[in-house]
């Protein structure tokens, strides 16, 4: 694991690149973006043990939080995204990985901003953890202060089309495969958003949808932890089988015709 410093708008976040060891030529690689007011910390674990099946990970810092947390109360989401593009560039540039075997993870705010970032950069794989749903305005304004907006909890209960959100747009035009874990006793992010996201992604080649049984928004029992952390290798694990090392190209990712879309609400035990 190295430290890493990853420049953006003349500035720097801190990041951790892990990678398979002893070296190998990646099978894939993963960035992951943490939710609001978290660090990369809790994601360290999990990309450590991607990297035991060969994939080459980055976790990072979000302006506004840990060595930047003197930013949250100025940070935007519009500045966030550009974190996300530039820890992406960075991947990449690092590690030699394809575009074509990239996957983002991000739970909460990092979920948003990884949908975001789907029509930025070249994406296969989105796993998102109860990601969060934010009106179009103000995208430039402090993202904090969109925690004040009063009616922010009732527009997370509508349903909302594509057309009707930039990130269910952003959503609705990804072509790769999508897991969507959802906390069930999630009042922050209720079922309806989960709903509005994956009822979005209707050009993906698969969408899984997992719910953590009697879970809550930050997962703040270790038993959903561990749940939904085996969730996530398991599905990577399966992503990963499909990569062809030697050849750099996702095997069937032209095969329309075997597309799956598993969006069953089976609660996971933990």
């Amino acid at each position: 694991m190295k430290d890493v410093r990853i420049a953006v708008d003349r500035q720097h976040i801190s990041g951790k690149l892990i990678l398979p060891e002893p070296p190998v030529n990646p099978k894939g690689a993963v960035l992951f973006v943490h939710g609001w007011g978290s660090t990369q910390r809790r994601d360290i674990a999990k990309a450590k043990r991607l990297a035991l099946l060969d994939c080459a990970c980055l976790t990072f810092n979000l302006r506004g939080h840990a060595h930047t947390r003197r930013q949250v109360e100025t940070v935007t989401r519009a500045q966030n995204l550009r974190d996300l593009v530039a820890a992406y560039d960075f991947l990449i540039e690092a590690t030699g990985v394809l575009p074509e075997r990239v996957g983002i993870v991000g739970s909460s705010y990092g979920g948003y901003l990884a949908t975001l970032l789907t029509g930025e950069r070249k994406v296969q794989w989105l796993a998102l953890r109860a990601p969060a749903l934010y009106k179009d305005v103000d995208f430039d304004r402090p993202k904090r202060q969109l925690n004040l907006d009063a009616d922010l909890p009732a527009y997370r209960r509508r349903r909302l089309d594509s057309n009707e959100n930039r990130v269910l747009s952003s959503a609705s035009r990804f072509e790769g495969d999508v897991l969507i874990v959802e906390s069930q006793t999630d009042t922050i992010v209720p079922a309806q958003v989960i709903d509005n996201y994956a009822r979005a992604f209707i050009a993906a080649r698969s969408v899984s949808h997992k719910v953590l049984a009697q879970a809550d928004h930050g997962l703040s029992r270790e038993s959903w932890r561990r749940s939904y952390a085996r969730i996530l290798l398991s599905w990577f694990e399966e992503r990963l089988r499909s990569v062809s090392a030697s050849s750099g190209i996702v095997l069937g990712a032209c095969q329309a015709a075997t597309s799956t879309r598993t969006l069953s609400r089976s609660p996971s035990g933990g």
